[in-house]
C-alpha cells in the first residue's frame, strides 16, 4: 500500500493525536517499566507489584465513563484531553521522591488520574475527526504512534541506565524519573493544535439526558461486548507481570528491558494492519485472533524458564496486543449511538479498568501464594472463558457514518 493510499482521509486531528501520544508514551515508558524494578528494589513484593498497577489502572477507570459522559453533554473533548495530560505530564517527576511503595503508589494513582480524564474524550475525538470506513485505520494510527513512544521511551531509559549508572540502582532510577518530565510536556503542547469538529446540537430533551439515563441507551451487543472484555480483563495479567518474570530469572535490567522493547516494536507493526483488517472483515474476527494468541503466551509462560523462550513470549504478547488494542476502541464506537460515542468509550474503559486492581490483587497473591504458574493458569482459564463468551457478541460491520 502506498503513501498515498494510506493517509487517505487520515485528517489533521488524527495525525496531531498521534504526536501527542507518541510524546507522552516516550514519557512514560521511561518511566512505568522502570516501576516494577523500582519497588523490587524497594523492597516491595510481587504482591505490591500488582496492587500498585491494579490501583493505578482502576482509579483510571473510574473516571473514565465520566470524562466520556460529560464531553457527550458539553459537546467538547479538547479541554478534557488537555487537562488529563497535562495532570500526568507534571506526576511523573514525582516517582523520583519516593522512599516506600506506598509513595509509589500514590504517584502512580495521581498520574492515572489524567490518564482517566482524558482516555475517552480523546478517543471519541479520532472516531468523530474520520470516516467510518477508515475507522480502524485511525485507531491503529493512533495505537502505532503510541507505540513508537512506547519503545523510544524503554531505549532512552536503557541509555540512561546504562551510560549514566550511579553506585545506587535506586538514584540512577529516580534521575530517570526527573528526565521524563520533558517529552510529556511536549506532548501536552501539541493538544492546542486540535481543531474540534462542530458537533450538530441534539435535541433539547436528549441534551438534558442524566448519567443513568444515557448509560441505559447504549445497546445491550455493546453490553455484552464490554462484559467479554472486563471479564477477560480480570485474567490479563499485563506486562509488569512479564517484566517481573524476567527479573525473577535472573535477567538483568537492560535485558528486561529490550525484551519490554521488543514487545512494543511488535505491537507497534501489528496495530495498524490489526485496525485495517477490521475495517474489511469486521471487529469480532480479528478480536478473537487477539485472544487466542494470549491464551497461547499463558500456556508458554507456564512451562518457561529460558530467556528464548522469554524472548518468544514479549513476540506474541506484543502480537496479542496489536491485535485488540485499536480495535477493541473502534468496536465500541460501532456499536454506541452516535450522540453517546464518550459516553460507550468512557464505560468500556471503566469496566475493563475497575477490573484491573482485583486482576493485579489476585495475580500478584497466586505469585506470591502458590507459583507464577498460577498466575498464568488463572489468566489462561479466564481467556478461554472470554472466548467462549464472544459467541454471543454480534459482528456489526458498519459501512455507513453513523
Amino acid at each position: 500500500m502506498n503513501k498515498q493510499s494510506f493517509f487517505n482521509g487520515m485528517v489533521r486531528n488524527i495525525i496531531i493525536v498521534g504526536f501527542v501520544s507518541l510524546f507522552t508514551d516516550l514519557s512514560s515508558q521511561m518511566v512505568f517499566p522502570i516501576v516494577p524494578l523500582f519497588l523490587l528494589s524497594l523492597g516491595a513484593s510481587v504482591w505490591v507489584v500488582g496492587l500498585v498497577e491494579g490501583a493505578a489502572e482502576t482509579t483510571a477507570s473510574l473516571l473514565k465513563v465520566f470524562s466520556g459522559y460529560w464531553s457527550d453533554k458539553i459537546r467538547r473533548r479538547k479541554p478534557f484531553v488537555f487537562a488529563g495530560y497535562g495532570l500526568s505530564s507534571l506526576t511523573k517527576p514525582l516517582f523520583a521522591f519516593a522512599q516506600t511503595w506506598p509513595f509509589v503508589l500514590f504517584f502512580r494513582v495521581v498520574e492515572r488520574i489524567g490518564k482517566g480524564v482524558r482516555d475517552a474524550p480523546r478517543d471519541a475525538i479520532v472516531a468523530e475527526s474520520v470516516d467510518v470506513s477508515i475507522r480502524g485505520k485511525a485507531y491503529g494510527f493512533q495505537r502505532a504512534m503510541d507505540g513508537i513512544g512506547s519503545f523510544s521511551g524503554a531505549i532512552l531509559a536503557i541509555v540512561f541506565l546504562t551510560f549514566f549508572a550511579s553506585s545506587s540502582p535506586l538514584a540512577t532510577y529516580r534521575n530517570l524519573f526527573l528526565v521524563a518530565f520533558f517529552p510529556g510536556i511536549i506532548g501536552v503542547l501539541f493538544i492546542l493544535f486540535i481543531k474540534e469538529k462542530r458537533q450538530q446540537p441534539t435535541p433539547q430533551k436528549q441534551q438534558k439526558a442524566p448519567f443513568r439515563v444515557s448509560m441505559k441507551r447504549l445497546p445491550r451487543n455493546l453490553q455484552i461486548f464490554i462484559l467479554v472484555s472486563t471479564i477477560f480483563s480480570l485474567g490479563n495479567f499485563g506486562y509488569a507481570f512479564l517484566i517481573v518474570r524476567s527479573n525473577k530469572l535472573g535477567n538483568s535490567d537492560t535485558i528486561t528491558l529490550l525484551l519490554y522493547i521488543l514487545f512494543y516494536i511488535i505491537y507497534t507493526i501489528f496495530t495498524i494492519p490489526a485496525g485495517m483488517l477490521s475495517d474489511k472483515i469486521g471487529r469480532k474476527p480479528v478480536l478473537i485472533i487477539g485472544y487466542l494468541v494470549f491464551a497461547a503466551t499463558a500456556v508458554l509462560l507456564i512451562f518457561t524458564s529460558q530467556l528464548y523462550m522469554l524472548i518468544f513470549i514479549f513476540i506474541l504478547y506484543g502480537i496479542f496486543f496489536g491485535l485488540i488494542d485499536g480495535v477493541q476502541r473502534a468496536f465500541v464506537v460501532d456499536l454506541a449511538p452516535s450522540d453517546l460515542k464518550g459516553t460507550a468509550l468512557g464505560t468500556f474503559h471503566t469496566a475493563t479498568g475497575l477490573i484491573a486492581l482485583p486482576a493485579g490483587i489476585i495475580a500478584g497473591f497466586l505469585w506470591d501464594t502458590f507459583s507464577p504458574q498460577a498466575t498464568f493458569i488463572f489468566a489462561l482459564c479466564l481467556a478461554v472463558c472470554s472466548l467462549l463468551m464472544f459467541a454471543f457478541v454480534k459482528n456489526t460491520k458498519q459501512t455507513t457514518p453513523q
